[in-house]
């Protein structure tokens, strides 16, 4: 199908954001998260599960070295090859992106596929949507998620209703919005915040966000072939930082579904996206330090999200800690908590703790101190063992 979207566009366009942009590229970040690392050396992010149907399933092939953007960049590449239809466009994406995430695409699939967008995340969203109901593939990217509320109007009261007001008539299932998502290190305000818990609340979209490069290419490609709409969601700090082998051929992992990264007997942490990382080593510290034995687990899926998962775990620990770093008012994980309380009230050993942001905008310099660091998380494991007994 060709492209409807008028070609070069973008060469009017003028980012006055464009220095702001540099500086989140360029600057040293204080956040330690952006310091690269292996991912095989982190629990976490290694994707050593022990549920099915997870990324090692296809690891008998060939693999590559990967970081995060490049594991996306590789999945949309795939995409495209496979699917005629299947077109990327954005703001800077056919220059490759603010982050690299579609660099070398537009050479290797031609302008047509690949397309700067003006300035317009309402305009972008709109015309995924337009496209997408004409059988194609759309994959757009809004450039921060920070963002995404301009697109909201399409988002919510079109793209998510679309199929529903039809009557399973019509269908734009062929939307994938990617968004980076997250605090990076000095991003304030506008560069670092986490909406996961504003799309979860809008019936008719699939929100997914990965902990590193293997789960991102197979989630992408599946949100990519999802006969519904997918907002996916891409943590900035991992970008660069999170680095494994990633199998080189196509893969598929199944949406809805969460990952049980370290199996444990006292409590069950749940967290998704780059905050696994911090996850991991709250989880180490209680073991290194109490001798308690905590099952992890990466929602990957917030919405529809694994309710039978973190339900079964947490009938095994009689205790869960909820952790995000979105503000705690509100956020996903006060769901997550309403659902378990009512799922597994009588197997509950104490309170449900959940270990969020503050209810505060996102502040630059204070930023090491409103993430849920490992110490934070680590107090509330301890304490639920100390309620217990």
């Amino acid at each position: 199908m060709p492209c409807l979207f008028p070609r070069r566009i973008s060469a009017c366009i003028l980012h006055q954001n464009r220095r702001n942009f540099r500086y989140m590229l360029c600057s040293p970040s204080p956040s330690i998260i952006t310091s690269p690392f292996a991912v095989s050396n982190s629990k976490s992010l290694s994707s050593i599960s022990l549920s099915p149907a997870t990324v090692d399933d296809f690891q008998a092939g060939n693999t590559q070295r990967m970081n995060l953007f490049t594991a996306i960049n590789n999945a949309m590449s795939i995409a495209l090859q496979k699917d005629e239809s299947a077109v990327i466009f954005g703001e800077d994406v056919a220059f490759g992106g603010v982050f690299r995430c579609t660099q070398g695409l537009r050479e290797k699939f031609g302008e047509d596929r690949v397309f700067n967008t003006p300035l317009s995340e309402n305009g972008i969203a709109g015309f995924a949507i337009g496209y997408a109901s004409m059988s194609g593939t759309a994959i757009g990217e809004i450039q921060f998620a920070d963002y995404i509320f301009p697109a909201f109007d399409q988002i919510v009261n079109e793209m998510a209703k679309f199929r529903y007001r039809s009557g399973n008539q019509w269908n734009c299932g062929g939307v994938t919005l990617r968004s980076p998502v997250g605090a990076v290190g000095h991003g304030g305000h506008y560069h670092s915040q986490s909406p996961e818990a504003y799309l979860a609340h809008t019936p008719g979209i699939v929100v997914v966000m990965p902990r590193g490069p293997k789960a991102a290419k197979g989630l992408l490609l599946s949100s990519i072939r999802s006969q519904d709409p997918v907002v996916f969601l891409e943590p900035k700090a991992l970008y660069r930082a999170a680095v494994e082998d990633v199998p080189v051929d196509d893969y598929e992992l199944e949406l809805g579904k969460a990952e049980i990264l370290q199996e444990g007997s006292d409590v069950t942490v749940l967290g998704w996206g780059g905050h696994l990382q911090v996850l991991q080593q709250a989880v180490d510290l209680a073991k290194e330090r109490d001798g308690i034995s905590c099952e992890l687990i990466d929602l990957q899926t917030i919405v529809p999200w694994d309710v039978d998962c973190i339900a079964k775990s947490v009938r095994k620990t009689g205790k869960l800690i909820v952790s995000h770093e979105a503000p705690i008012t509100c956020g996903f994980g006060a769901e997550i908590v309403a659902t378990i309380q009512k799922e597994c009230f009588y197997s509950l050993e104490c309170p449900i703790q959940r270990v969020c942001g503050y209810d505060t905008p996102f502040p630059l310099v204070f930023e090491k101190y409103y993430i849920p660091d490992k110490l934070k998380n680590y107090e509330a494991i301890k304490s639920a063992m100390e309620f217990a007994n």
